[in-house]
């Protein structure tokens, strides 16, 4: 399906025998570059930036699996979690045949492309994590309420409503002085509304809440790095910002006065920051 200006459509391509969806703009011609959502939303969390993008770059986005527009498989069928998403990743990559990508990675998008750079360095051209699920973090009364024994299911696949949703982007995600995008939030809250949907986010979340995996992995990163993070992020402290680019060699870091999702509060800015370092790494 033909999109805005940028030239998007969407490719159904089949990874580690799930069908996912990817939305791929800009010139085939230009350097690959891939966007990694997190958790509970899609591609769309991109949509602000992916225009400016799409100018310099031949990006891609995909739905991981269980989320958005892609194939949402029982738990049964598929393991859940980073390792299986970044190498579902890893097979998006070659089914688009670009070979090296550079890889943006946000919130658990970030812990996957750092998983993916660890395991397939051969793939990863350069890295950019923004504020990603890395060290271990502080969990709210309002996040542990789903890990409750058998009433957290029932309250996170039944009771898990839009209001609810929405407070958790609005108080939790966004800053104080953000737009909360209430469509884009909406949309996000359609595509999680449903119980195959719902029963493959409950086991992504049980699945990355040990980081450890994933910290084991920070020094095996060798690919250029720039960690952008939210000064007023209220799910991972700006704190482990420092300490993430201490442990990866040669890593940059970007402070901007935002919340947890700093491509979406300030877009231009961030466009401007991930440019600078892909072209100055090229």
């Amino acid at each position: 399906m033909a999109g805005p200006e940028d030239g998007r459509h969407e490719r159904d391509v089949t990874v580690r025998g799930v069908r996912v969806r990817a939305i791929e703009a800009g010139s085939p011609d230009a350097p690959p570059l891939v966007l990694l959502h997190g958790f509970l939303v899609n591609h769309s969390e991109f949509d602000d930036v992916l225009p400016a993008l799409a100018e310099r770059f031949h990006v891609i986005v995909p739905d991981l699996p269980g989320f958005g527009d892609s194939e949402k498989p029982s738990p049964s069928r598929y393991a859940y979690g980073i390792d299986a998403f970044a190498e579902a990743v890893a097979d998006l990559i070659a089914a688009f045949g670009v070979g090296r990508a550079s890889v943006i990675g946000h919130s658990m998008g970030g812990a996957i492309a750092l998983t993916l750079a660890a395991h397939h360095a051969e793939l990863v051209d350069r890295l950019v994590l923004v504020d990603p699920l890395s060290y271990p973090f502080p969990l709210s009364l309002k996040a542990r309420i789903p890990l409750f024994p058998i009433v957290g299911g029932i309250v996170f696949k039944q009771l898990y409503g839009r209001s609810l949703f929405r407070s958790y982007f609005r108080d939790d995600v966004f800053s104080r002085e953000a737009t909360l995008p209430l469509a884009r939030i909406d949309l996000a809250y359609d595509k999680f509304n449903g119980p195959a949907a719902r029963e493959s986010a409950f086991a992504v979340m049980h699945a990355i809440l040990d980081t450890r995996p994933v910290v084991a992995r920070i020094g095996r990163v060798r690919a250029p790095t720039l960690v952008v993070w939210g000064r007023y992020d209220k799910i991972f402290p700006v704190a482990n910002a420092q300490r993430l680019v201490r442990d990866i060699s040669g890593a940059r870091l970007e402070v901007l006065e935002t919340g947890h999702s700093p491509h979406e509060e300030r877009p231009r800015e961030f466009v401007q920051k991930v440019v600078e370092f892909l072209d100055d790494t090229r």
